[in-house]
C-alpha cells in the first residue's frame, strides 16, 4: 500500500483532527493555557532530529551512540510533557476536568497520526526491498 494519496489524506485528516481537539479544549472552556501543550508538539522531535537520527548504528563509536541515545531519551522525556503538562494544570485548577480530557485526547489522536505515518513509511520501504 505505501504512503500513497489515501495516506496522505487519513494522515492529514488525522492531524487536522487532533489539532482541533486541541482547540476545542481551549475555546469551549474559555481558557488558553491548554495550549501550551502545543509548544511540546514542535519540541518534541527537536532532540531526536539533532542527535538521534543514525542509519547505521551498529558501526557507530560509543561517543556517537551514546548521542544517538541521548537524543532517544530527551525525545520520549518532552513527549512526556504532552500528557503531564495538561495533567499538572488540572490538578492545579488552572483549566477544568473537560479540558484536560480533551487536551489529552488530541495527544492521543497526534500520537496515533505519528504511529501512522510509521507503519505507512515502513510498508513503503518494504514494498520496495529495504528494511
Amino acid at each position: 500500500m505505501g504512503l500513497g494519496a489515501k495516506g496522505v489524506l487519513a494522515l492529514a485528516g488525522t492531524f487536522t483532527f487532533g489539532i482541533v481537539l486541541q482547540l476545542l479544549g481551549c475555546i469551549l472552556y474559555d481558557n488558553w493555557w491548554p495550549l501550551l501543550t502545543g509548544l511540546m508538539y514542535v519540541l518534541v522531535p527537536m532532540p531526536y532530529i539533532f542527535f538521534g537520527q543514525s542509519d547505521n548504528y551498529s558501526s557507530m563509536s560509543n561517543v556517537e551512540s551514546s548521542w544517538v541515545d541521548a537524543g532517544k531519551f530527551l525525545t520520549g522525556f518532552s513527549a512526556v510533557g504532552s500528557i503531564a503538562i495538561p495533567a499538572v494544570l488540572a490538578h492545579a485548577g488552572i483549566i477544568t476536568t473537560g479540558a484536560l480530557l480533551f487536551e489529552l485526547a488530541a495527544v492521543g489522536v497526534l500520537a496515533g497520526t505519528w504511529i501512522m505515518y510509521e507503519f505507512l513509511q515502513h510498508q513503503d520501504s518494504f514494498s520496495y526491498g529495504y528494511f
